[in-house]
């Protein structure tokens, strides 16, 4: 790639060509969070880890209800809940994105390439899905925990780039808008998919086997999904980064094509190789000096530092809750899959009309106050996920509630959160991607803190509603921090 192609290119923002492009790669990617975290392979690996069900009478409602007896998960000699399993793995793939993410999103901006990188975690994250077709029973469940924990990187690895497009190409009174379309157009795809996907298997296949089959196919249609609509995205969005003078002749690390040259004139491959294994050190060690010099940087600005306080807190419960609701109405509630399936649908068409309502509402109200009503719409969750009780004849209904409640603020909340911060950031600026590395960093440990707990809480009182109780003390910090919010920024800015 040449230099000229590497510069920021001039007049792209408001562009509707490449916001549009831009949006739609939350229509390609959105096919994994619905899919593979929300709906299908959490149904799927509780269904495979369940090793029968045992009937119990329910003195309350005068009847008998099933209740699923579970494989023990043994790891170094000890055996876990699959579920907490499941949890820990989920720990683990966003540790892997906390690690990696400051590196590559140094390594992008140094060289030019931010694209690029949104690619490779892009085809991560695909191929991934397409693998978990070949988890097939307990035989084999860790390498189903590894696709999972692949194309969890591959998903939220992705994100760090794709995010830190927002500032680049839309001006600040346009960011709210783009963001909750982003949204929406993800929200959108991912329902027509699993729409698809529930009709193989719960219409055209005979018997479980078939079930199973058709559940597989639907994770190669996710894989096959997520690669071929983002390629409108590459085909239209340009390159972003500020392209250093001093690179290795050859980034043989980062393109295979070099690799297979002699480089004669640069002294041999190994001579190159040794400059590619030098310049990416620097860059390791630069990339998280420069990401707590960021972080400082960020916190010296009032409205940031209350901001990126409030959105870690309530980030622990949002994307905590996010992960493992099915799970909870798999294994609390013992809902049937196809009226599971069916509330999460719902609740994902609840979540496009809940990001359009509250990117509207931050006009009239603030960015603030919208998202301090997400917050305790969240907490109202939380309480009442908490006291569902299997036995309790209205069990399904009051799961129906909770699931309306997170449905209405979840895409809000994460719209507004995004937009929020992109408005908060220096206008203009060059390293929107460390920028938002950092606040993806942040993110990821809120997830793994959360996930964390999450599964030790299933794995020690073999409850999860104390582990969704639990998560209403990290909204409630997050409520507190997210009033010290100015409403007025500076003067050039909208009010928030």
């Amino acid at each position: 790639m040449s230099e000229t192609e590497n510069r920021q290119p001039k007049n792209i923002k408001n562009n509707p060509k490449i916001m549009k492009a831009w949006a739609v790669y939350d229509w390609a990617n959105s096919v994994y969070s619905l899919v593979i975290t929300s709906t299908i392979f959490p149904i799927y690996y509780s269904i495979l880890t369940t090793a029968y069900e045992k009937k119990e009478y329910v003195a309350e409602t005068k009847s008998w209800i099933d209740v699923p007896v579970r494989h023990m998960i043994k790891i170094f000699g000890e055996e876990y809940q699959p579920d907490a399993v499941y949890g820990y793995s989920l720990t683990i793939s966003f540790f892997i994105v906390v690690l990696l993410s400051p590196f590559l999103s140094s390594l992008a901006d140094t060289i030019g390439n931010k694209k690029s990188f949104l690619q490779f975690f892009c085809y991560l994250g695909a191929t991934s899905c397409m693998g978990l077709a070949m988890f097939t029973g307990m035989h084999n469940v860790f390498l189903g925990l590894l696709f999972s924990i692949t194309a969890s990187v591959g998903f939220w690895g992705s994100l760090v780039f794709y995010n830190s497009f927002l500032p680049d190409i839309a001006t600040p009174d346009r960011q709210d808008a783009l963001s909750a379309k982003g949204y929406v157009y993800g929200y959108i795809g991912s329902v027509v998919l699993v729409v698809i996907c529930l009709v193989l298997i719960q219409v055209f296949a005979k018997g479980a086997a078939q079930q199973l089959l058709f559940t597989r196919i639907s994770f190669l249609l996710t894989g096959a999904w997520w690669f071929g609509f983002s390629q409108y995205t590459f085909k239209h969005l340009p390159q972003f980064g500020d392209v250093k003078d001093k690179l290795p002749k050859d980034l043989v690390l980062l393109n295979y094509k070099n690799i297979f040259k002699k480089h004669e004139e640069q002294g041999g491959f190994f001579e190159v190789l040794k400059d590619n294994l030098s310049f990416y050190k620097d860059i390791a060690k630069e990339s998280f000096h420069e990401l707590f010099k960021v972080g400082g940087e960020l916190f010296k600005d009032r409205n940031l530092k209350f901001f990126l306080s409030s959105f870690f807190f309530y980030s622990v419960g949002m994307q905590t809750i996010f992960l493992m609701a099915t799970l909870f109405g798999k294994s609390e509630i013992n809902l049937a899959q196809d009226k599971l399936i069916g509330t999460l649908l719902v609740i994902q068409i609840e979540a496009i009309i809940g990001a359009v309502i509250f990117s509207r509402l931050s006009k009239r109200i603030g960015n603030r106050n919208v998202i301090s009503i997400a917050i305790i719409l969240w907490i109202v969750a939380c309480i009442w996920a908490f006291f569902l009780n299997k036995e309790n004849p209205t069990v399904e209904y009051q799961f129906y509630g909770v699931a309306a409640v997170v449905g209405l603020v979840m895409g809000g909340l994460q719209a507004m959160s995004r937009s929020t911060y992109s408005k908060l950031l220096p206008e203009d600026s060059m390293e929107n991607t460390t920028f938002f590395s950092f606040y993806d960093v942040l993110e990821k440990i809120a997830i793994i803190i959360g996930t964390f707990i999450f599964a030790t809480l299933i794995e020690h009182f073999n409850n999860m509603r104390i582990a969704a109780l639990s998560m209403t003390l990290f909204f409630g910090a997050g409520l507190v921090l997210i009033r010290f919010l100015k409403v007025k920024m500076r003067t050039d800015r909208e009010t928030l």
